[in-house]
């Protein structure tokens, strides 16, 4: 098997977080509910997860990071919690469902919303977005990077805008966390999303939410806390506040040697290697006949992404071909972000997407090349 399919979740994990799951399931109890070992273990894992997802994200206080299931999760937790009716959102046509579809059910609620088209690149600009500030803007919201077409959004320029306007900026950051860096003050970033099953390598069931000190998120849910107890109302402390029930402990524990790897690999060279053989493989196939490609290739800096169709062949069916003749796995269809899809004329054929990992190597890729240049003689 031959695994390009990095965007939706990393297969190839290190063996560290594999081990670092079992040895949890095998001893850890619940974080914050006893004084005994097994629960002790268990709150001084997830500590030690949130001072390292601290440090990858230069967060000064790491209890202003809350776990959470998934990307999806936080966002759902940013937006509910953050939007009341009157209040005006921007975001863009890049976006992936987990944002689009929060905002579609706060629009129908009264909550205002822009979002700022795409070209043909799959690229927004970012005048757009301080064109359509109001009076009652409160929030901006979008992605890092876009997981269908890899072009990456200037979140710098974009946080440095909102901060003068004093306007929350909540960035999704599903498809770069763990491979570009990120650093919440420079970026003037109010809240960010991520899960842990992707570039941070760890488990599915694992993510989080980090909210600038001095924002009040309303919980998406409340419950137990393990601490006032007898209070009616949830704690309004980070990060209890956002983490009711128990914590996923055991998936925590592989994140946290998700993320030591990336520390110790180094961000920079794992993302240089993603590059790379997100490069080799678009010259590859960039010249076939009949290869549409998405996306702005014109830049260096992007996430190691590439989409593209066979002329109007059906993306499910190649998809499918390139993993029964070739054994190579892909992503097909419309990858949650139906706005995009629309405005890159691939609404109804959907797109075929590699996305790479500094796991996979050249080999593979060559071999993935030469799989699209059969498919694309034989239509």
């Amino acid at each position: 098997m031959i695994y390009f399919d990095n965007a939706a979740t990393s297969l190839h994990k290190p063996d560290s977080v594999a081990d670092a799951v079992f040895a949890a399931i095998k001893n850890m109890g619940n974080s914050g509910r006893g004084s005994y070992t097994a629960s002790l273990e268990a709150g001084r894992s997830i500590y030690a997860t949130r001072e390292i997802l601290a440090r990858l994200f230069r967060v000064k206080d790491a209890s202003r990071i809350a776990f959470t299931s998934n990307a999806t999760e936080s966002l759902n937790i940013a937006i509910k919690g953050l939007l009341h009716k009157g209040d005006h959102v921007i975001t863009t046509e890049l976006e992936h469902n987990s944002v689009l579809r929060p905002l579609y059910e706060l629009e129908s609620r009264g909550v205002e919303l822009t979002i700022i088209k795409s070209d043909l690149s799959g690229n927004i600009k970012i005048e757009e977005i301080k064109k359509s500030i109001k009076k009652n803007t409160k929030m901006v919201i979008c992605g890092h990077s876009s997981n269908l077409t890899g072009n990456l959004i200037d979140i710098q320029r974009i946080g440095k805008l909102c901060r003068e306007e004093k306007i929350l900026f909540v960035v999704d950051a599903a498809q770069t966390a763990g491979v570009f860096q990120i650093d919440v003050e420079e970026q003037s970033i109010d809240v960010l999303c991520f899960t842990g099953h992707k570039a941070l390598l760890g488990p599915q069931g694992t993510g989080g939410i980090y909210v600038r000190e001095g924002i009040f998120v309303s919980p998406l849910k409340t419950g137990g806390s393990g601490f006032l107890s007898f209070s009616k109302t949830h704690p309004d402390v980070m990060p209890e506040c956002l983490e009711a029930g128990t914590v996923n402990g055991h998936g925590i524990a592989g994140l946290y040697a998700g993320v030591s790897y990336i520390l110790e690999t180094g961000m920079n060279q794992i993302r240089e290697k993603e590059q790379k053989l997100m490069w080799q493989f678009y010259e590859g196939i960039k010249d076939i006949p009949n290869i549409n490609i998405y996306g702005d290739f014109t830049t260096t800096n992007r996430a190691a992404i590439v989409t593209f169709n066979i002329a109007d062949y059906d993306s499910g069916e190649v998809s499918d071909q390139l993993a029964e003749e070739f054994g190579i796995y892909t992503r097909s269809g419309g990858h949650c972000a139906p706005l995009l899809h629309t405005a890159l004329g691939t609404k109804e054929q959907g797109a075929v997407r590699f996305s790479f990992s500094h796991f996979n190597t050249e080999e593979e890729v060559d071999i993935a090349i030469s799989a699209v240049k059969t498919l694309a003689i034989e239509i």
